[in-house]
């Protein structure tokens, strides 16, 4: 298995005659399938709430979601299941998938009670699937329907961590209304994954199964992207990389001895991952010029490798006396993905400090850059909620949420 690494300019023209020159330069990443490639087993826990609040219809359609991904593993697939309400328990020890229909007895099992502690399932979840770690590709599902009422929001960022840390990636999964958007977001970013939203029970299989998919997809784990830049290029001061695919997420930079580092975890084969840099270039004399060389680092679990590098790859422009633009669509396209998402948090900051017209404001302007980039899904989304508070009314909590959700993604 290898990496596909492939730079793009926004515009890949520079002005010899300017002192500096902002560019957006993008990377998209992917896993590339060799006819030799062994197959990967997958490391899958269910981190499951069955709290008092998931009492009938929700509960029922998530144990038959838990059913149906069940039957999609694979021999020597691993899973675990942990369900919890105020506390945690264990309802199947990691183990090799052999006897499925006593893992969904166990499952059936399951009545909805008690309290709400994710952060107690976090943690049981995390013990389980690192005694599977080994060679495989560890995954969690953690789904809730309420806050985090009987625990710690902190130790939910904290084992998000320590998830990472791990080589674990957690997918995080919100039903119903009443979930605490901004923690299930920062525990997926923080660990590599994907945030969810199931607005009703009869969501929960679908949603469960486009995860599923995307992570059936992963060949290669633990990958960071590396920044060299070339002297006279430096980084954007402020949020200076972001992912803008599959979801939109602020990317953390770490320098490290002259180069730049960040976190990409998972690569995929069949869904690539892109990375959008800002980055300000200064004079350069005519000609073709190199002004990064980038490359991953990544483990191969199929091998049991890890540190591995890629070559490097040269990001070259072309230096002119007499500038012409040379724009790229498909880097534009990313652009205002980047765009949408900053575009709506600014609106959510604007509604939590009680100006409305100013969300509303921005709001319109996000679905007016879905629109430019074709996300019609978004942009209907992003419109209703702003017409909603110029009318004077509140955002639902699934209003909210939905804003959210299609401002970090396209929708399916």
């Amino acid at each position: 298995m290898k990496v596909g690494l492939y730079p793009a300019l926004n515009d890949n023209n520079i002005d010899a005659g300017q002192a500096s020159s902002q560019r957006q330069l993008s990377l998209s990443i992917a896993a590339i399938a060799e006819a030799t490639d062994a197959s990967i087993p997958l490391n899958l826990c269910l981190i499951l709430d069955h709290s008092g609040s998931m009492h009938g219809s929700p509960l029922e359609t998530v144990k038959e979601a838990a059913f149906r991904l069940i039957e999609r593993l694979k021999p020597g697939d691993r899973l675990s299941i942990v369900a919890f309400d105020h506390r945690a328990k264990i309802i199947v020890p990691n183990q090799v998938i052999e006897d499925i229909n006593s893992i969904k007895k166990k499952i059936d099992r399951l009545s909805a009670d008690g309290g709400t502690a994710i952060d107690e399932g976090m943690k049981r979840g995390l013990e389980e699937l690192k005694k599977g770690s080994k060679d495989t590709v560890s995954q969690a599902f953690i789904l809730t329907d309420g806050e985090n009422e009987h625990g710690s929001n902190d130790a939910c960022l904290k084992f998000a961590s320590q998830a990472a840390e791990s080589n674990i990636t957690l997918n995080t999964l919100g039903f119903g209304e009443h979930w605490n958007q901004d923690v299930l977001e920062k525990i997926a970013d923080a660990a590599g994954g994907t945030l969810s939203f199931i607005e009703r029970p009869d969501r929960a299989v679908e949603e469960f199964g486009r995860i599923f998919e995307r992570i059936q997809s992963v060949a290669l784990t633990n990958a960071y992207l590396i920044f060299d830049l070339t002297p006279k290029v430096r980084l954007a001061e402020l949020k200076p990389i972001a992912q803008v695919a599959p979801d939109t997420i602020e990317l953390p930079v770490q320098p490290k001895q002259g180069k730049y580092e960040v976190r990409l975890g998972d690569v995929m084969t069949d869904v690539q991952r892109v990375v959008l840099a800002n980055l300000y270039i200064g004079q350069f004399p005519q000609g073709q010029q190199t002004i990064a060389r980038v490359q991953v680092r990544y483990d191969d679990p199929a091998t049991g490798q890890s540190g591995i590098l890629s070559d490097p790859v040269a990001v070259d422009a072309q230096v002119l006396t007499a500038y012409r633009p040379s724009p790229n669509p498909e880097v534009q396209q990313h652009i205002l993905a980047l765009a949408k998402y900053r575009q709506t948090q600014i609106a959510e900051q604007k509604m939590q400090q009680g100006d409305r017209t100013g969300a509303a404001t921005m709001l319109q302007t996000a679905a007016k850059t879905a629109l430019q980039m074709g996300d019609k899904g978004a942009a209907t989304v992003l419109q209703t909620s702003a017409t909603q508070l110029q009318a004077g009314k509140e955002l639902s909590e699934g209003d909210r949420k939905k804003t959210r959700i299609v401002s970090k993604t396209i929708l399916q």
